[in-house]
């Protein structure tokens, strides 16, 4: 069973999240033939002030 774990800043749509799921849904399927039934994917919605990049929160750099 395939599981794929997507750890993204907060702040995208529900919508957003529906795409996500389907797209890497189907990457997985067609990449290692794994039935859609057995794949899972799971979004982290990450808190911008517990991202870092280059040593300043996503939330100081307005990501």
């Amino acid at each position: 069973m395939p599981f794929a774990q997507i750890y993204m800043l907060e702040g995208r749509t529900e919508d957003q999240k529906r795409a996500v799921i389907e797209k890497v849904t189907q990457a997985l399927h067609e990449a290692v033939g794994a039935p859609k039934e057995a794949i899972r994917v799971w979004i982290h919605d990450m808190p911008k002030e517990n991202w870092g990049i280059a040593g300043v929160s996503a939330k100081d750099l307005g990501r």
